[in-house]
């Protein structure tokens, strides 16, 4: 009886003494809460859990994305292209239009030709003298960088030129139709990549305004390359300062982090207006590798600082000016700013990636 007894007094005390040490743990995890003490060990291992695992669903996504998108979009680029070229090539007339002179009117009139042409074509009919000019003319709009034009069956084709800091880059198609010249155009082909939300943009445009739509488009598309070109120049030019970097497809969403002067930064950039090229909001956090004791004494004689810090200049030159131009701005005046926030920190004299 005193051995099971024995036994069942050590499985207490050790069970006891499990319990005790959890809420050691609790209580020492409420006490960091409260204080405001930041294990930074522990929330970058969390942060490189998270970076990994989020890294991996890109490239799966990104994988994806290629497979379902690579074959169709190319077959479908082909045929508007050539239909295109034809219709250039076909075209007897090409009218450039700026500011008052693109609207609506514009896009009434070309219905109507490729309306009347689609009549005569399918009727076979007599065709009088003025209809038959009309059918003849092959005119085609240029607008910036979009060119429209009527293509057969009573659509419309519009072609998008996009371009960065003066390089040529896609060109990308859409095609509206509707079965007659009073009936609400649709968009029956296009070329734009799935995740820009050109649904969203017939929806609202489309039945009011097919001009409207036509530029709605165009600038999201041209804002599609300027962020993405953006980001692959910041990435080219800074490849040694820039650690991780993730994107959304759209770009409309971008992070990435750096450690510069003995401090990790971490940039998030969020575009709401799909048409702008420059974020709508931007978060800028720095906050020093190595946390010490003389570090929190030294805060805690300047007074109560949260960390992770903001850099207010930083945010500001990410929404006004693009992003590798801002990054260069934000490097002329980092290392002071850094030893500011964190005095005691041990900003380095260079940068820590060690880059020429």
């Amino acid at each position: 009886m005193e051995e099971p007894e024995r036994r069942k007094g050590e499985r207490k005390k050790r069970v006891f003494g499990d319990n005790t040490l959890k809420h050691l743990e609790h209580l020492r995890k409420q006490s960091r809460a409260l204080t405001g003490e930041v294990n930074f060990e522990q929330e970058d291992l969390c942060l490189e859990t998270t970076r990994v695992r989020l890294s991996s669903i890109l490239r799966r996504h990104e994988q994806l994305r290629e497979n379902l998108t690579r074959e169709p979009e190319k077959s479908v680029h082909e045929c508007l292209q050539q239909e295109f070229e034809a219709a250039r090539v076909a075209q007897t007339q090409e009218i450039c239009l700026d500011g008052d002179e693109w609207n609506d009117g514009v896009l009434a009139t070309i219905r109507e030709r490729v309306h009347i042409e689609a009549d005569a074509r399918a009727t076979k009919g007599y065709i009088d003298s003025k209809h038959e000019r009309i059918i003849r003319e092959k005119i085609t709009y240029k607008i910036g960088n979009k060119v429209v034009c009527g293509l057969e069956g009573g659509r419309i084709g519009i072609q998008y030129d996009t371009s960065f800091a003066g390089e040529h880059c896609e060109i990308y198609y859409c095609v509206l139709e509707s079965r007659s010249f009073l009936q609400k155009m649709h968009v029956s082909e296009h070329t734009i990549p799935f995740f820009l939300p050109l649904g969203e943009a017939e929806n609202e445009f489309l039945s009011s305004s097919v001009m409207k739509f036509i530029d709605y488009v165009g600038e999201m598309l041209q804002a599609y390359i300027d962020r993405r070109e953006q980001v692959r120049l910041l990435k080219k030019l800074y490849v040694y300062q820039i650690g991780e970097l993730y994107h959304s497809l759209p770009f409309d969403m971008i992070e990435f982090v750096m450690e510069e002067f003995n401090c990790k930064i971490t940039v998030s950039l969020s575009y709401d207006d799909m048409r702008s090229e420059l974020p709508t909001r931007s978060k800028v956090l720095a906050w020093p590798l190595h946390y010490s004791k003389a570090m929190e004494g030294s805060i805690g004689r300047q007074g109560s600082r949260s960390w992770p810090s903001h850099l207010p200049y930083a945010e500001d030159a990410l929404r006004t000016i693009s992003l590798p131009q801002a990054y260069a701005e934000i490097g002329l005046n980092l290392q002071g700013t850094l030893r500011h926030i964190f005095p005691s920190s041990g900003a380095l004299p260079v940068r820590s990636s060690g880059a020429d």
